[in-house]
Formats: structure tokens, C-alpha cells, sequence
């Protein structure tokens, strides 16, 4: 008896499950020819090149989007490059609908049966619709007749920039969007989510190196041609540029470059190789520097917050070489007034000695004289000492062979070395010396001080342009 219960109950099961299956088959089958039917009936009659409410409102067109990627940005094409999923909503009244179903999800193939806004970006240089592996298109139909349309794009975007106070510069770089042919009668944009978060930016989408974004703000505005007024959406992404790149790579080593040329005050001035060597090599290394800086930004006619420092410094490194020439004129003429004294001195002591020499000459002749007037059989011994040439040359303090008893000279080289002027009495440091020592760090610390303040504390953001657009 009980074994034939079990196979009873097996059997009994087995059936129900065969009826549930078949009913569970059932109710798809007719969920899918449902939602066909609906389908059918959507675009029976539709004609997808009107417009909803052609002919009546104005269609409003609700905007949004998500980036997925922002950067990079490029000073030199004054552009910018950014990834999103690009939402639009609308309502279509020939799309209402009601069955089992309170939205249809339907994929990029039902874009093209319908009507779809001609959305485009009036700053674009380049978009790009990704299509792998499939077009990127979301495409959603409610019961009330709203209609969803997402698609992924990439958007390289001009930014117009004013780099007067690069690189502590910040831009505020548009991307405006509208219609293309429906003027602002026939279709208005407006922010889905409000002005505020209705572009969502998460910092873990941005890729840049050299800016920070900092925010965005958003807004409406009406372009006005001679075809009429078109309603377009504005988004201006604000961009800070990071300093540290160009404190490393420019301002330390121009600081540096400045603070080297000025370490030649402290050489000796007779160290004219030296010197010379040293201002015209900072000479040259500023040149170079200020071409490698201008080489990552656009050719722009104005002088940017950089140029006016690399000016400075230029002036700075470049007076320090005029000193020095200063240095060496005065020096010059000093030696040509201390030659001409030493000259003027040494001829009076030739005539000096002359002159005492002769009076010597003519005693000698008297005591001869004198002398044969006793003795005319003897000749005379006597014999000069010495020439007036002899006494001038034991006078004469310029000669390289030292006589006995002095020091000995010192070599020819030491004598030509830049250690060692040729006349002590130049021996020393120039007053002019004295004075760039002290004025020149000093003004140099005092631009970096006004400077630094003015572009620190200034405000360099620039502001979005939300004005009407005339063309």
C-alpha cells in the first residue's frame, strides 16, 4: 500500500510542475507579443521627422551628463578633451503607451524610428560617437510618453585662454551645446537636475597633470544669427594650473642663474678672464632658459606673468656684466693717471741725477787741475763712479734683476697673474664693487618679494563669459 502512495505523489508533482512550466512559457510568450504589439502600434503612423508638438509648444529638451574622463588640456591649441555619457529627456506624446510594462527598454535600433533632438556642441573642434563594440546608445520609452536618450562621447573642446598671468593662471573653458536648425520657438534646453548638479564630475575621472579642476558652473544663454535665436546650454569647467612644474623647471634655476652672476662682485677685479667668463656664461643661460620656456605655450603678443620675470632676471644678470665693465673702465684710467705721475716722477729724477752728476764732473776737472800743477809727471788715476745711465738704472724700480742684498723678484707669471696687479697702488676692491655687493641682492630679494605677493594674493581665475552671443 505505501509504495503505491510514493509513486502517486511522484506522479502527482511531476504533473504540476509540467503545468507550471507551461503556464511560466505561457505568460513570456505573451509579455513578448505584447510589448511587439506595443511597439507596432507606437510607430503606426509616427512620423519621426516632426517634432513633438509640431506645430503647437515648444519642446523642452532636459540635459545632464556624466564625464568619465576629463584631460587632457593643451596650452599650445588652446583646447581641452573630455569623455561623457550624454543624457537627453523629452516628452513625446505619440509615444504613450499602456501594457504590463511601465518603461521599455529598447536598444540603439529604435533611435533611428523616432524623433531625436539635432543636438550638437557649437565649440567642438572634434566628437566622436563611440560605436564599439556596439553604438553606445541608451534609448528608454515611459508609459507617459517621456522618452531617455544616453550615448557616449568624446569631445575635444576649444578653450580660449588669457595667459597674462601664466602660469599662476586659471581658465574657465566652455562647452556649449543647443540645436542645430530648431530655433528657441520650437525647442528649449534646459538642466534636468538644476544648475547645480546636473553636471556630476567625480574626481577620480580627472587626468590632469598640470591643472586642478576646481568646479563648474552652468548656465543658459540665447545665440543669436541671422537665421534667429537658438537656446544653448553652457557648461564652464574652471581650471587652476599647478605652479610646481614651472617653480622647478624655471624660477628656481632663473633665481639661481641671477645669484651666480652676482657672485662675481666678490672676485678680484684683475680677475678680468674670470669675471668675463662668468657674466657671459649667465648672460647665455638666461637666454636659453627663457627660449625653453616659451616653447610650451602659444605664440601670444603680449608679455605673460613669466616673461616679465625672466625679463627682471635677464636685467639683472646683464647689469651685472655692465658693472664689471664699469668696474674695469675706472680701473683703466686710474693705471693711465698713475703712469703718467710715475712717468713724470722718473723724468725729474733723470734731470735730478743729471744735474748732480754734473757738478761731480766739473769738481773732478778742477781737482785734476790742480793736481798737474804739482805734478805734471803722475797721471791721473781718477775714474768716474758711475754714468748718469748707471744712476738712473739703480734708480729705476721697474727692473727684473734684483740687485744683492734685496728679495728676489717674483716669477713672471705671478707678475702677469690676476692675483697680483701690476701696480699696487690699484691693489684693493672697487667702491663700485662695494656698492653692487649690497644693492643688488637687496633690490633682487625685493622684486621676489613684490612679485610673489602680487600673483600669490591676486585673483587669476578668469570669469565665464554668460552673456547673449551675437553673430
Amino acid at each position: 500500500m505505501l509504495p503505491s502512495m510514493v509513486v502517486l505523489t511522484l506522479v502527482l508533482v511531476t504533473f504540476l510542475g509540467w503545468i507550471s512550466l507551461g503556464n511560466a512559457g505561457g505568460n513570456e510568450k505573451i509579455n513578448s507579443d505584447n510589448i511587439t504589439r506595443i511597439l507596432d502600434r507606437l510607430l503606426d503612423g509616427y512620423d519621426n521627422r516632426l517634432r513633438p508638438g509640431s506645430g503647437g509648444g515648444v519642446t523642452e529638451v532636459k540635459t545632464d551628463f556624466f564625464v568619465t574622463s576629463f584631460g587632457p588640456v593643451s596650452d599650445v591649441e588652446m583646447e581641452y578633451t573630455m569623455d561623457m555619457f550624454f543624457r537627453q529627456m523629452w516628452v513625446d506624446e505619440r509615444l504613450k503607451f499602456e501594457g504590463p510594462t511601465e518603461i521599455l527598454r529598447l536598444n540603439n535600433r529604435m533611435v533611428d524610428k523616432i524623433w531625436t533632438p539635432d543636438t550638437f556642441f557649437r565649440n567642438s573642434k572634434k566628437s566622436i560617437s563611440h560605436n564599439m563594440t556596439t553604438p553606445n546608445k541608451l534609448f528608454r520609452i515611459m508609459q507617459n510618453g517621456t522618452v531617455l536618450y544616453t550615448m557616449r562621447l568624446t569631445i575635444s573642446a576649444e578653450c580660449p585662454m588669457n595667459l597674462i598671468d601664466f602660469p599662476m593662471d586659471g581658465h574657465a573653458c566652455p562647452l556649449r551645446f543647443g540645436s542645430y536648425a530648431y530655433t528657441s520657438s520650437e525647442i528649449m534646453f534646459t538642466w534636468r537636475k538644476g544648475p547645480i548638479a546636473s553636471v556630476d564630475c567625480p574626481k577620480e575621472s580627472i587626468s590632469l597633470l598640470q591643472y586642478d579642476l576646481v568646479g563648474q558652473t552652468l548656465s543658459s544663454e540665447i545665440f543669436k544669427t541671422n537665421t534667429g535665436h537658438y537656446s544653448v546650454q553652457v557648461v564652464h569647467f574652471h581650471l587652476q594650473r599647478k605652479l610646481g612644474y614651472y617653480l622647478i623647471q624655471t624660477y628656481i634655476p632663473l633665481i639661481m642663474i641671477v645669484v651666480l652672476s652676482q657672485v662675481s662682485f666678490w672676485i678680484n677685479k684683475e680677475s678680468v678672464p674670470a669675471r668675463t667668463v662668468a657674466g657671459i656664461t649667465t648672460v647665455l643661460t638666461m637666454t636659453t632658459l627663457s627660449i625653453s620656456a616659451r616653447q610650451s605655450l602659444p605664440k601670444v603678443s603680449y608679455a605673460t606673468a613669466m616673461d616679465w620675470f625672466i625679463a627682471v632676471c635677464f636685467a639683472f644678470v646683464a647689469s651685472a656684466l655692465v658693472e664689471f665693465a664699469a668696474v674695469n673702465y675706472f680701473a683703466t684710467i686710474q693705471a693711465n693717471r698713475l703712469k703718467k705721475q710715475k712717468a713724470r716722477q722718473d723724468k725729474l729724477e733723470v734731470l735730478a741725477t743729471s744735474s748732480e752728476d754734473g757738478d761731480t764732473v766739473s769738481t773732478h776737472k778742477i781737482h785734476l787741475t790742480s793736481s798737474s800743477f804739482f805734478s805734471k809727471q803722475t797721471a791721473p788715476t781718477f775714474q768716474l763712479d758711475s754714468s748718469p745711465q748707471e744712476g738712473l738704472k739703480r734708480r729705476n724700480h721697474s727692473v727684473c734683476r734684483s740687485e744683492p742684498g734685496e728679495a728676489p723678484p717674483l716669477p713672471i707669471f705671478l707678475q702677469q697673474g690676476s692675483a697680483f696687479p701690476q701696480i699696487p697702488q690699484l691693489a684693493g676692491t672697487s667702491p663700485i664693487d662695494k656698492y653692487a655687493r649690497i644693492l643688488f641682492p637687496l633690490v633682487f630679494a625685493l622684486f621676489n618679494l613684490v612679485y610673489w605677493y602680487i600673483y600669490l594674493v591676486k585673483d587669476t581665475m578668469e570669469s565665464a563669459r554668460d552673456t547673449e552671443l551675437e553673430i
